[in-house]
Order: structure tokens, then C-alpha cells, then sequence
């Protein structure tokens, strides 16, 4: 099961005005496990960032001027997502905004919808945690995972924490941290047990065989619980 996490960063909130896509970060996850891979692109818009919107992710007009067009990165984007599960926190707007581009296009592309299945964190959240703020910064509290790097939005980074978030949310129990009801009421995890994603690659567990002595201990110990019960199950299985 191939699934690709996905966030994008834009020059203002409306398409119908025009706005246009200015970075998209994406990383890959197969059989719900990181890969390592990930696709990274800012975009030369052709148009002015709003003000507001430079405030949220802090990309400037003049960082995006020697950037390509969309025209010239669609190939690679759509090849490293087709087929695969779009992840997404709010997708609709995502997913308006990439259509919107490829509407720019000639000849003009499929839509994403007809190559990749969308999955909407936000929608998961709300169904999960009906009432409750599921912004990415609150789920992030929520499920204590680290977003101390996120000053600013970026899209890369977005969706490598929407990735942490999207395997907890939907893993199920993330906590034995049972010390407190009122975390356990909101759904909060308390800080001590913050998620922090580990090594793709690691060396594999070493084994060690019990000892001859120990060996002997330990079914000293099994005979005496024989003897003081009446029955010992793990003499019977030979353990």
C-alpha cells in the first residue's frame, strides 16, 4: 500500500482569484512505514503573494523569481504521486489548488481524483474528535508529536508532521499514560511521552540465549510452583 503525504503552500486562500501554488512537500509511506522518499518543489507563480499569506509561511516574492513554473514540474509531481493514497489535512483546498493549476495546462491532465484516492486528515479528526480543535498544530499536542520546528508553515515540513500524526490517529492506542483522567477526558498526552519518529533503518535486535545455570534456575523455579500448586501449565508446554 503505497501512500503519499501532501501539503502545499500558496500565494493566497482563493483560486477563484487566481491564487497559485508556490511550494509542494511530499513523503512517501509504504505499508504505513516511512521510506525515506519525499518530493520537494517551489514554484514561480507569476503573481504577487498576498501579505497574509507570506505572514503564515514566510516565502517572499523574491525567493520565488528564479523558481520554475508549474508547467515545467508537473511531470515529476504527477509521476511520484500517481496511483498512490493522497494524504492530506484539509484536503479540498489542496487538491482545488493543484486542479487549478493543471487547468492552466495544455493538453490539459486528468484530474488528481482520477489517478489517486484522497484520504482528508481534517474530516478523520473531526469524525475522531467531534467538538475539539483539529487543526495540525492542536493534533500535534494531541498526539505528542514534536512540531518545535514549526515557526513557520512549510510544506515539506507539514507533511512530514502529518505523516507522524495521520500513523497515530489512525494506529490506535498511542499512550499507557493512565495517570491522569483529565488528560485521558481531552485526549491530551502528557509531554513525557512525545512521539519522535525513529531511524528508517536499524540494526537488528541481538539475541541472547539463557545460560546453562539459568536454565537450571528456571526450572527450579517451575518445579516449586508445581509443588506449591498442584499444577505448573509451563512444565506442561515444555517451557
Amino acid at each position: 500500500m503505497r501512500q503519499i503525504v501532501l501539503d502545499t503552500e500558496t500565494t493566497g486562500l482563493e483560486t477563484s482569484q487566481d491564487h497559485r501554488i508556490i511550494e509542494i512537500g511530499c513523503v512517501e509511506m509504504v505499508n504505513r512505514k516511512l521510506t525515506g522518499r519525499h518530493y520537494h518543489q517551489y514554484i514561480n507563480p507569476q503573481r504577487k503573494v498576498d501579505e497574509g499569506a507570506m505572514e503564515v509561511h514566510g516565502i517572499t516574492d523574491q525567493f520565488l523569481e528564479d523558481k520554475p513554473l508549474f508547467e515545467a514540474i508537473s511531470p515529476e509531481f504527477f509521476e511520484f504521486v500517481s496511483g498512490a493514497d493522497l494524504i492530506i489535512h484539509n484536503a479540498p483546498f489542496d487538491i482545488g489548488f493543484i486542479n487549478h493549476e493543471t487547468s492552466k495546462l495544455r493538453p490539459k491532465p486528468k484530474s488528481i481524483e482520477s489517478g489517486c484516492r484522497i484520504i482528508d486528515t481534517l474530516a478523520l479528526a473531526r469524525q475522531k474528535h467531534p467538538g475539539q480543535k483539529n487543526n495540525l498544530d492542536a493534533l500535534c499536542k494531541r498526539y505528542g508529536v514534536d512540531n518545535s520546528q514549526r515557526d513557520l508553515h512549510g510544506a515539506l515540513l507539514d507533511a512530514e508532521i502529518l505523516a507522524d500524526v495521520y500513523l497515530l490517529m489512525t494506529g490506535g492506542q498511542v499512550s499507557l499514560n493512565m495517570s491522569d483522567s483529565s488528560d485521558a477526558d481531552s485526549g491530551e498526552m502528557n509531554s513525557a511521552s512525545t512521539i519522535r519518529r525513529l531511524p528508517t533503518t536499524r540494526p537488528p535486535l541481538r539475541v541472547i540465549a539463557a545460560s546453562a545455570q539459568e536454565l537450571e534456575d528456571h526450572h527450579k523455579k517451575l518445579d516449586a510452583i508445581k509443588a506449591k500448586s498442584g499444577e505448573c501449565i509451563w512444565l506442561n508446554t515444555g517451557e
